[in-house]
């Protein structure tokens, strides 16, 4: 999904986008947000016959489901890892690399990855409707996952193999509640910087962010407020839209009629640095990833830089230079553009990539908006009720229902109370979405990897020299785990 004009102001659906897989997707979405990935065509696409409704003995439709097959590291009697794809088309450059290759060489692993419903080319309807929307949801892909692996595992003599869950972000809250779900199927899980508790206000994440951005000099998020506080006092005169348009190089001159267009504006500002903070330094350069090279270290010297003006000029350079790496020639923030995406229910569609899917499964599923309620953050502008009107712009969704989804979500998977054995739960403390995970042991067969300094699903990605020795440590040690488990 190219990251043009119009991809930047898919971003707000995406400001909820995990990784998803933080792996085997692509995408740049609301939530886990991901910069632009090349998927890979080395690995021929596979197609399951699946259900569209688990649930319904009555609904007798089918549909074909993608999914990748790598046999090289295979040995008679070795286990099966099965990559959990997430909120985006599966990505098969994590079919030649990764942290779960290096395990599956080791142990003699036959590797599946499985595209989630709705995303990719995994089209169970025929379109976006909402209404068609309704066969989207966790529950669903976690049938996909049970109904994949028992017919895969009887038709490729599998069924006495053990079999691991592996995801990423999303992806990962997935592999964690595979195991918790179906655990006569599935032997373990590593669940990366899985998001385990579902919230509809989630201001944690910017507060995460600060924290971030601290870490690299104290004053840089201080500087981004000052920025961010000087921009929403000038939104409020509109003779200061002619050089608000000039400075951040606006694809049209600025014009905010509702609320909506300020906080969509401010919120797509404040994700050039959400988006930095969550993938800081992950090695993710083998998806075809542009952007790698934009870290906290970058923008915090951008902030500090007194040469380019006040802060908020410096705030408008990174914008700038957000724009330039992502190859985009002016930023689009208009809010009536992306409601038309949003509800554009074709699968050409720019939001079919999987805007428009992610940010209803938030709607009525998780929740997670990032929004500047907290006062320990350095944004403002785009709070809790821009998010939630968002499910009402989109699919006629209320705050009310929202609410109900979200409680009925960690009822039914229990939130940070897993009750399950054979699950490691790594996370990275410079990673937003750990607020919502698991970073201490809960008990021995559900230990926590919490690894200091490092972003969203970092020990998933390819080893290098320059990586820190936690995290070296931490992939060791889901290593040592696989082992001993997989003896069990």
């Amino acid at each position: 999904m190219a990251l043009q004009t119009c991809t930047l102001l898919l971003s707000k659906a995406n400001l909820l986008l995990l990784v998803s897989l933080c792996v085997a997707v692509d995408g740049h979405f609301k939530g886990f947000r991901k910069f632009h990935q090349v998927q890979d065509g080395s690995f021929e696409e596979q197609w399951f016959i699946q259900r569209l409704d688990h649930f319904s003995s009555a609904d007798s439709r089918v549909w074909k489901q993608r999914y990748f097959v790598n046999e090289a590291f295979y040995k008679p009697g070795g286990p099966v890892f099965l990559m959990i794809g997430g909120e985006g088309p599966a990505n098969p450059a994590w079919m030649m690399n990764g942290t779960w290759l290096t395990y599956a060489e080791k142990f003699g692993a036959l590797c599946l990855m499985l595209e989630h419903r709705f995303y990719g080319k995994s089209n169970p309807t025929p379109d976006l409707s909402t209404d068609n929307l309704r066969y989207l949801s966790s529950r669903q892909a976690l049938a996909d996952l049970a109904h994949f692996r028992t017919v895969i595992g009887e038709e490729r003599g599998l069924n006495n193999r053990k079999w691991v869950a592996f995801g990423g972000s999303y992806p990962g809250s997935l592999a964690a509640w595979f195991r918790l779900k179906y655990p006569h199927l599935v032997h373990a899980s590593v669940a990366t910087s899985a998001p385990v508790y579902a919230t509809v206000n989630f201001p944690e994440y910017l507060e995460v962010v600060w924290r971030s951005l601290a870490s690299e000099n104290t004053e840089c998020p201080l500087l981004v407020k000052k920025a961010s506080d000087t921009l929403v006092e000038r939104l409020k005169d509109p003779k200061t839209y002619d050089n608000i348009t000039k400075d951040f190089n606006l694809c049209s001159s600025l014009q905010i009629q509702t609320e909506m267009d300020s906080a969509y504006f401010l919120e797509t500002l404040a994700g050039n640095f959400m988006d930095v903070v969550q993938y800081n330094e992950d090695n993710r350069g083998f998806e075809g990833v542009v952007g790698t090279n934009i870290t906290i270290k970058v923008l915090c010297g951008v902030m500090g830089d007194t040469s380019l003006g006040d802060p908020y000029a410096r705030y408008a350079a990174v914008a700038r230079l957000m724009m330039d790496t992502l190859f985009m020639k002016c930023l689009d923030v208009n809010y009536s553009t992306y409601l038309r995406d949003m509800t554009n229910t074709s699968w050409y569609g720019l939001a079919a990539g999987g805007g428009r899917q992610w940010v209803y499964q938030t709607c009525t599923e998780f929740g997670f908006y990032q929004s500047t309620d907290s006062p320990n953050q350095p944004f403002a502008g785009f709070p809790l009720v821009y998010h939630v009107k968002q499910c009402a712009d989109f699919y006629n969704i209320n705050a009310d229902q929202i609410a109900e989804a979200v409680a009925q979500t960690n009822e039914y998977y229990g939130g940070y109370d897993i009750c399950s054995t054979r699950i490691v739960l790594p996370n990275g403390s410079t990673d937003p979405w750990h607020a919502l995970g698991i970073t201490k042991d809960i008990t021995p067969d559900l230990p926590a990897v919490f690894i200091k300094g490092t972003a969203h699903c970092a020990n998933m990605y390819p080893a290098r020299k320059e990586d820190l020795p936690q995290l070296v440590l931490a992939r060791d040690h889901v290593f040592l785990l696989l082992q001993q488990w997989l003896k069990q």
